[in-house]
């Protein structure tokens, strides 16, 4: 793609944290797209945003970016709670949307905007950038290839740190509602990856649950009630037959990382990683004449960002999802995870909370 055919990108959330360490370097690391215009919530942010990142357009009213015709596609990454309105505004405006995960706060916002963008004919994707990544792109390769043979059964284990004090500005995600928690971020990102690699998850049973009921907030000096959930267990089976364990937990103290198994009858296949984002993985395989489990390598073809993005932290995965979608929007092509694909994995997710309050095992829609 040429200089003169980069997607032009319009970036809501240029002063928050994942936009920033993530997106923002993807953007304007990639040879096919550009960080044509920043929005924030103020004026004055937005215009210090737009001299940081050298960026010519800076909005504080996300409909007048919208207006803009040589906005081509705007990448929401803000708040859960705000992405609705503005992904909603953005599609009804013609753009092509990139919605960071979760896309909408519950199924229903997240119903509507997959709608929404059907009618409105746009390329959309999702931010489950574990989709993109090159180590679970190999794993569903050599599970595909036959690696392990017949899968039987996939364990996956995620345990995080997580604060029980913050300042009072971090403590928004203690109200369930707002959609921004272990079930949906965490256990969301960590449970696509392994329907990603291993398929679909047919029936389900689980325990959703709140360990630690408040938070104290650091500069208010008070304690404030916490509905959102920090652990989620689920057992069930998948759509090929074999049975799937998974446990994602947030607690305060000494993480253990990250482990995704998966058992067949020729095979096993093991990924691994340290903190709660799963990295550096690396990916341990033995077939059954095998004495031992050895790493196997990710081929250089399953990368296709330059060394800057992959050297940037957060912006290498997402930069995956972004080189996808810059190249769909200018063939025309469909491309994943999109916002239909963000429904089905909202479902999952309403299924294991189903499943953790009726105490009954849960089909999944």
């Amino acid at each position: 793609m040429t200089t003169a055919n980069r997607l032009r990108v319009g970036l809501i959330g240029a002063a928050g944290r994942w936009g920033p360490s993530a997106h923002i370097p993807a953007i304007q690391g990639l040879p096919d797209t550009e960080l044509y215009a920043v929005c924030t919530a103020h004026e004055e942010t937005a215009r210090a945003a737009a001299q940081k990142y050298s960026v010519e357009l800076a909005y504080h009213d996300d409909k007048m970016m919208d207006a803009n015709p040589r906005v081509e596609a705007v990448a929401v990454v803000v708040r859960v709670p705000a992405h609705y309105t503005l992904t909603k505004n953005a599609l009804q405006a013609g753009k092509h949307v990139f919605c960071e995960w979760p896309l909408g706060a519950n199924l229903k916002e997240t119903e509507e905007l997959a709608a929404l963008a059907r009618k409105m004919n746009v390329r959309t994707v999702v931010g489950l950038q574990r989709q993109a990544s090159p180590v679970y792109l190999r794993l569903k390769e050599l599970v595909a290839e036959g690696y392990v043979g017949k899968v039987l059964s996939v364990n996956m284990m995620q345990m995080s740190s997580g604060v029980t004090t913050r300042t009072s500005d971090r403590t928004w995600q203690r109200d369930v509602a707002l959609g921004a928690n272990t079930l949906t971020i965490s256990f969301g990102h960590s449970i696509d990856a392994l329907c990603m690699v291993v398929g679909e998850i047919t029936e389900v049973s689980g325990i959703v649950s709140t360990q630690v009921p408040q938070w104290y907030e650091t500069d208010t000096k008070r304690y404030v009630d916490v509905t959102a959930p920090d652990n989620v267990m689920i057992s069930g089976r998948l759509e090929g037959g074999a049975v799937v364990n998974a446990y994602v937990g947030v607690h305060p103290y000494h993480d253990s990382g990250y482990k995704m198994e998966i058992y067949g009858t020729n095979g096993t296949l093991v990924v691994t990683g340290s903190g709660a984002t799963g990295g550096p993985l690396r990916i341990m395989g033995g077939r059954k004449d095998d004495k031992q489990v050895q790493e196997l390598p990710v081929p250089e073809r399953l990368t296709w960002v330059p060394q800057a993005v992959r050297n940037a932290g957060n912006a290498y995965d997402v930069g995956q999802l972004w080189a996808n979608f810059a190249k769909a929007i200018r063939s025309g092509s469909n491309v994943g995870p999109d916002f239909d694909y963000a429904v089905r994995r909202h479902r999952l997710l309403d299924a294991v909370m189903r499943a953790s309050q009726t105490g009954a095992r849960q089909r999944v829609g």
